[in-house]
């Protein structure tokens, strides 16, 4: 299920949370006097800052503006009490006086009209200590760069002592670890299967997730309160810093529009929460009404996308909901639902006339002209999302820059990007972050390969990551294959290549994502007009018998804009190509080990109908099948 929540920016009128999962608070039900409306977020991150942990949302801020006569009486008596004990303590001369009360009387003007003071200084407050608190964490991370083995060293100690009570760590003495050689002694690398059914859990002090490591059932992920923190503040509050550097527009307080779908981690238990593609209306609904916005931003591209693809599907219905204030009827959401989002609606035919024309003018380039104070696209464009973010650069969002600002997993924070202009995304690992592990790519397939620290890599060698965090992961095998291109000081910058788990094997061939894709993309090249939305494969051991007796082959499902089919001439390209890339399939091609790749083309919004459906708790796109179920669903979509 997607949870789809609006959270509030700090300052007055923060109790005016809208919650999208059908609750309805005591004050929220309470009739309502004139409204004002203020948007704004912390420098295009969206982030709202709480004591415990961060929350990325959309921001929006309602303020119950009270009658006037009540307003002007609170700020005379305000006025008032200030200035008398300015003057009896002597703090104010009779010119500063008369500025104290000029100024009380401009802030009273603006609070008649239309932002909210109080709120505006202090979401100011909060974008200037998020910068400070951001330059302080890059210098800190630049220092720890200059030691990158003691940095991690004492990572290491920190997390290990910070569960010293649970049994886990009794049972191995992880307490008196003071090493990270005596660590990897003393505990074996673990991966998903021990966390299957929460085996290896050491610590559980908030419920525990669930996430999915795309071809198997979800896996329990421990978590504590010091994961977000961690995650916050040396990752975001440094990016925050990058961002501002890079894209100066992005220092102003502007609204962003956030969107997601599915949550990145959701605890098990029953939730009252819309569909995805409703999910994603009303947050386009939200947005759609502010031509203001200044920023987009998601988890994944690919939900950016999706969003997108919802807009061009339903852009009538939507402009006609923005027109009339209120969620239409023929969305099919909860009641409860449906009330807290026409509470923040308001009838607007000139912005819904906007739309419409702009929309009837085609959907390239879009998101500039609906917004077109548009700024930045935050969101991970890298790996397995790099399709999607090629395709919203291409076609929805031109001219319009992103920014890949984290490489974060479900147990951390793992590398920030300092370079936002650079292509391919690189990321420099946070050494203070998560204890990191490195095993070698020619050695994955085999037992007993050594394992090197962060000190250890070389540039330009793969390498898988494995991490140790402080909420019971012990040197965990994430399945993700980088490479270390470079060298900041002592720590190295990285680019994610691929998922082990995303690997195609019929015969030993090991073609790796980022080989297919690169495959994949060159015949796309050769296909007249066409655009790559899309694309899964699956090996046809999957299909058992369904498949017939045919030899073993690849069944490649692409969904394309631009063509409705395609010549056997060109599908047989996609085979050429991947034969160039891989010598190793060339040859089992040439003995007929494995037979020619079956290429489909499946109807548009496939894709995400089905993502968005199964499995609920996926972070990533899977783009190697391993469920018959899936495979049939496509075959069940399948065009040409």
């Amino acid at each position: 299920m997607t949870a789809v929540r609006v959270y509030p920016a700090p300052g007055p009128g923060s109790r005016h949370a809208l919650r999208l999962s059908g609750e309805t608070s005591s004050r929220e039900r309470r009739p309502q006097a004139e409204t004002r409306w203020w948007r704004g977020d912390l420098s295009g991150l969206g982030c709202h800052w709480s004591r415990t942990r961060t929350r990325v949302a959309v921001l929006e801020m309602k303020t119950q503006a009270a009658p006037r006569s009540r307003r002007l009486l609170s700020v005379l008596l305000t006025s008032a009490a200030l200035v008398a004990g300015g003057r009896c303590l002597g703090l104010l001369s009779a010119p500063a006086t008369l500025w104290t009360l000029g100024g009380l009387v401009f802030l009273f003007f603006l609070w008649t009209r239309r932002a909210p003071p109080l709120a505006l200084l202090g979401q100011r407050l909060c974008l200037k200590v998020a910068l400070l608190r951001g330059q302080w964490h890059r210098r800190r991370l630049d220092g720890d760069t200059l030691d990158v083995r003691r940095a991690q060293e004492e990572t290491l100690v920190q997390h290990l002592h910070a569960l010293a009570r649970t049994q886990h760590s009794q049972r191995h003495l992880l307490s008196s670890i003071t090493d990270s050689k005596t660590f990897a002694q003393r505990l074996p690398l673990t991966d998903h299967q021990h966390h299957r059914k929460g085996e290896g859990v050491g610590v559980a002090p908030l419920p525990l997730p669930t996430v999915s490591d795309i071809c198997g059932p979800p896996s329990l992920l421990p978590s504590t309160k010091d994961t977000t923190s961690r995650l916050f503040l040396p990752g975001v509050s440094v990016c925050l810093d990058a961002m501002k550097t890079a894209f100066p527009a992005t220092e102003r307080l502007q609204p962003t529009a956030r969107f997601s779908c599915p949550p990145v981690l959701s605890a098990p238990g029953p939730s009252c929460t819309p569909p995805p593609a409703v999910a994603l209306y009303l947050q386009l609904l939200l947005a759609l009404r502010d031509p203001t916005v200044g920023s987009l931003e998601s988890s994944f591209a690919s939900t950016i996308l999706f969003a997108f693809s919802v807009l061009q599907e339903r852009w009538q219905d939507l402009v006609e909901d923005v027109e009339l204030g209120r969620v239409g009827p023929r969305v099919d959401v909860d009641d409860g639902i449906r009330s807290n989002v026409n509470k923040l609606l308001y009838p607007d035919p000139g912005r819904a006339a906007q739309l419409r024309a702009e929309l009837k003018g085609g959907f390239r380039g879009v998101a500039l002209r609906l917004w077109p104070r548009l700024s930045v696209v935050l969101t991970f464009d890298s790996g397995s999302e790099q399709i999607h973010g090629e395709l919203l650069r291409r076609h929805y969002c031109q001219g319009v820059p992103f920014y890949s600002a984290l490489y974060a997993k479900a147990q951390g924070l793992i590398g920030v990007n300092l370079w936002p202009a650079e292509e391919p995304r690189r990321y420099l690992l946070c050494p203070r972050s998560l204890f990191c592990e490195f095993i070698p790519e020619d050695s994955l397939e085999g037992g007993g390969a050594p394992v090197l620290r962060m000190d250890q890599v070389q540039g330009g060698r793969g390498y898988e990551l494995v991490v140790t965090n402080a909420s019971g992961h012990y040197r965990f095998r994430t399945g993700d294959v980088l490479k270390v291109v470079r060298f900041f000081n002592q720590c190295p910058v990285v680019e994610l290549q691929y998922r082990r788990s995303q690997t195609l094997n019929l015969r030993r061939e090991q073609i790796s994502e980022d080989v297919f894709l690169a495959a994949l993309k060159r015949a796309v090249r050769l296909w007249p007009g066409a655009v790559l939305v899309d694309y899964c494969c699956a090996q046809s051991d999957v299909l058992g018998q369904s498949c017939g007796g045919s030899d073993p082959h690849y069944q490649v499902f692409l969904e394309l804009m631009g063509v409705r089919s395609l010549s056997e001439e060109q599908r047989y390209k996609l085979d050429q190509c991947l034969q160039e890339d891989s010598p190793v399939y060339k040859s089992l091609r040439f003995k007929g080990s494995i037979g020619p790749m079956r290429v489909h083309l499946v109807g548009g919004g496939t894709f995400f109908h089905w993502r968005t459906n199964s499995p609920p708790n996926t972070l990533r796109a899977p783009r190697v099948l391993r469920q018959g179920e899936h495979v049939h669903f496509l075959l069940g979509r399948v065009v040409s």
